[in-house]
């Protein structure tokens, strides 16, 4: 019965995938992370005399840990691009539910932002003390470094676009052209920030005001991260042929989070480096 059922095709064009062990090793992993920081920045939750305890054990599964997530998250994927370019197992009813997935989690993301944003009017709009940015913070110089990340920003909303466009036409050299230029200018706005930070006249300690620039900012720069990352993943794939005119949802779902990630930074620089300075 089961050999007769292995030669015969699915009578339906969906992916019902094969037992994986990551799920539960992630859980695990991330579980032990998670806890490891919870008893790393707080060892004292359990009683007193046994924090460097606590704090030692934190330390000892915080690394574990986060190799764990990482081993999963590689291990992960490479099975879903196995089963997207090899196996064939994504057709394209598979594609179409991916693209519906990964616009619910840009939407899930938009709505995480969305809260470091309410929070920043929330304190800016009805200010304790009548005056923001509060007094004694010297806030940045929007139309400085902040614009020129926004340029940098634009002008790899524009190479990632090409790089697409390249893609649809069969153009190899010109999506690998694009596609580096769009990591190159990741990689600048991410050392821009990291300058930009270690040059701030505040800390993210001293007031509503650092915290709620350092919440969203970061938190975008970590995203611009991810992003290029997610960026270079596809570089590799491309030079390897993974992708096709008809066949390239793993480029499309990146190039859509790149753009969000354009997005949001136009709002933290209108809102927060020019209106709110």
């Amino acid at each position: 019965m089961a050999d007769t059922a292995a030669h015969h095709p699915p009578k339906h064009p969906y992916h019902l995938v094969d037992p994986s062990p990551w799920p539960v090793v992630g859980a695990a992993t991330a579980g032990a992370m998670a806890m490891g920081a919870v008893l790393y920045m707080h060892p004292d939750m359990l009683g007193k005399g046994i924090e460097p305890l606590l704090k030692g054990l934190g330390a000892w599964l915080v690394l574990p840990g986060a190799i764990g997530v990482m081993f999963t998250m590689w291990m992960w994927w490479r099975d879903v691009i196995l089963e997207a370019t090899f196996k064939g197992n994504h057709t394209p009813v598979v594609r179409l539910h991916h693209r519906y997935g990964m616009a619910l989690f840009i939407a899930s993301e938009v709505m995480f932002f969305v809260a470091f944003f309410w929070a920043f009017f929330n304190a800016a709009l009805a200010p304790v003390g009548g005056l923001w940015p509060p007094k004694g913070i010297v806030p940045f110089e929007a139309f400085h470094l902040p614009f020129m990340n926004t340029l940098i920003l634009l002008t790899s909303g524009c190479t990632v676009t090409w790089a697409h466009h390249a893609l649809i036409e069969g153009d190899r050299k010109g999506l690998l052209q694009g596609l580096a230029l769009t990591i190159l200018l990741g990689l600048s706005f991410t050392s821009l920030q990291a300058y930009e930070y270690g040059h701030a006249a505040f800390g993210f300690k001293e007031g509503i005001y650092p915290s709620t620039f350092f919440m969203a900012t970061g938190f975008h720069g970590f995203h611009v991260i991810v992003g290029t990352t997610f960026l270079i993943v596809c570089w590799f794939r491309a030079w390897k042929g993974h992708f096709k005119p008809e066949h390239h949802f793993g480029f499309e779902a990146a190039a859509w989070y790149w753009h969000f990630v354009d997005v949001v930074w136009l709002f933290l620089f209108i809102c927060i480096y020019w209106w709110g300075s």
